[in-house]
């Protein structure tokens, strides 16, 4: 079980079993949700109404942006496969133009995926792992019946290492059921264990390094300056150019052209964002910088009391926000505040980019904050996601007593 997870849960009971999970970011910076079949228990000790009611839940928090989900489909048995009589109450609740779906291939998760168009839009990847013939020939069957679009997301893989060469599969907590199943299967096609992946030693970053070096590094390689290259010029152009696209920072962006742009950082080399002819880069490259620091810009010290802002009072907030900024180091505190400073700006235009500070923080709040150990649960994103969209919306009044020689 989630060692954050609280009892008092709204859906603690579903919860509980861990069958759907936050696991990290994609190669294109997308949140990656997780279902494992194998984690559902028995039909009857499951209630299959409320596991899809958490499955909504739980997307409702991503849907505006984009996300990939990878669908875990061993452990899926008789046992504790829902009935088909639910399944055809479930139906009935959604679409009918995706009804004729079949019930046995992706169970509860394309149930919802398929039949509501706001979770279908932006789910940008949807890797099935393992999965049995049976799903693929049902598939085919009821392809033609599909929109072709939505076709294109779906991806088979027969083993886990396939999912390497898609997103941070370290970052994934797969079930060891599934981990002993995919070795099994190496056996009987192979007749050996899957490779084990070797991981080069890190190479010493570049003087001129942007990404994935800590903000004193870059401090000392660019002569004191306290905001790093990469993030003054993302905003300045997001500033100038970006304020009033809709949609702001809830996009992603090809892979290979992100790779790029942080090769240029890396070397030192100037970019300039008018070539590409898309808002939605700098936006993501500013994402990207935050997620891969070594620490996180609120640090790892800060993460319990930041789990601990929905016990507050909701009048008491705001003061327990500023006590714990207070208590960064001085070039985060500084680094932190020049982001804020600029969602704030961003929030104030939401009636043309539709980023409330809300929508802001669901986008930020995991880039800006994660435990030490592991990837951030379900269960933090209600603490973390408030925290900071009281950053945002409370910017002038959390950031108006510190100031930072050199600021």
């Amino acid at each position: 079980e989630d060692p954050e997870l609280n009892i008092n849960h709204p859906y603690y009971d579903i919860a509980r079993h861990g069958i759907i999970q936050l696991a990290g970011d994609d190669n294109s910076g997308r949140k990656v949700i997780t279902f494992s079949c194998c984690r559902m228990p028995p039909s009857h000790q499951l209630n299959h109404t409320r596991l899809l009611e958490y499955l909504k839940y739980t997307l409702d928090q991503y849907v505006e942006n984009d996300y990939t989900v990878v669908y875990f489909h061993y452990g899926l048995k008789s046992l504790n496969k829902p009935s088909l009589k639910w399944l055809q109450t479930a139906y009935k609740e959604f679409d009918r133009n995706y009804s004729v779906l079949p019930s046995l291939a992706f169970n509860i998760f394309l149930t919802i995926s398929f039949s509501f168009p706001r979770y279908k839009k932006n789910l940008k990847a949807l890797y099935v792992v393992h999965p049995t013939n049976f799903i693929k020939i049902l598939w085919n069957i009821f392809k033609p019946l599909i929109s072709h679009k939505f076709g294109k997301k779906i991806t088979y893989l027969n083993y886990l290492g396939d999912l390497r060469e898609h997103l941070k599969y370290d970052q994934l907590n797969i079930p060891q059921e599934v981990i002993r199943h995919d070795e099994n299967l190496w056996r009987k096609q192979k007749g050996k264990l899957p490779p084990v992946v070797k991981v080069p030693p890190p190479r010493p970053p570049l003087p001129t390094q942007q990404f994935g070096v800590s903000l004193q590094y870059m401090k000392d390689k660019n002569k004191g300056e306290l905001i790093p290259p990469v993030m003054k010029e993302t905003v300045s152009y997001l500033k100038s150019k970006g304020l009033k696209v809709e949609g702001l920072f809830r996009r992603s962006a090809s892979i290979q052209t992100i790779k790029d742009v942080q090769k240029l950082y890396n070397q030192g080399k100037s970019v300039n964002f008018d070539d590409y002819n898309d808002i939605h880069i700098p936006a993501v490259i500013l994402k990207t910088f935050l997620r891969e620091l070594p620490q996180p810009l609120l640090t790892f010290d800060c993460y319990d009391n930041i789990l601990e802002i929905t016990s507050v009072e909701s009048c008491l907030r705001v003061t327990r926000c500023k006590q714990i900024i207070q208590e960064l180091p001085e070039h985060n505190y500084v680094v932190l505040k020049y982001l804020m400073c600029f969602l704030h700006m961003v929030s104030q235009e939401s009636i043309y980019n539709r980023m409330t500070a809300s929508s802001l923080a669901c986008v930020f709040g995991l880039n800006l904050i994660w435990p030490l150990k592991g990837t951030t649960s379900l269960s933090a994103l209600v603490p973390v996601n408030l925290f900071t969209e009281l950053l945002i919306d409370f910017y002038t009044n959390i950031f108006n007593s510190r100031t930072v020689p050199g600021e």
